[in-house]
């Protein structure tokens, strides 16, 4: 692996399973039970993985953000939606069709959304 790529992730969680169904519904995460017992999750491209942890306060404010890569930030909102999310910025052009927008998960942590063409 390439030296300083991100390769895992720590979501504070207030019900790991409720966070778990809900990342795998929004953006197809594999959740799988880790060999010490946590739940964790490895995303589509298989490059980045991590776990839900309790006893952490959700990251409600924009400071390091988080953004996950989608095919869409309007039917990615929708789906957030649907599974006990809330957008919190609709999706924003940056130009050249590339946009953004951000959402609060279960648990109120801010995560953001990335689109770009093709």
């Amino acid at each position: 692996m390439p030296h300083g790529k991100i390769c895992y992730v720590e979501i504070p969680a207030t019900n790991v399973e409720a966070s778990a169904a809900f990342y795998a519904a929004v953006f197809g995460w594999k959740i799988r039970q880790r060999g010490d017992g946590a739940r964790a999750f490895d995303d589509e491209s298989g490059y980045v993985s991590g776990a839900w942890v309790l006893g952490r306060s959700p990251a409600r404010d924009a400071g390091m953000l988080t953004y996950v890569m989608v095919d869409s930030v309007d039917a990615s909102l929708l789906k957030v939606a649907a599974e006990g999310g809330e957008a919190v910025t609709p999706r924003t052009d940056i130009g050249a069709g590339t946009a953004y927008g951000t959402f609060r998960d279960p648990a109120g942590n801010l995560v953001g959304l990335y689109e770009e063409p093709g």
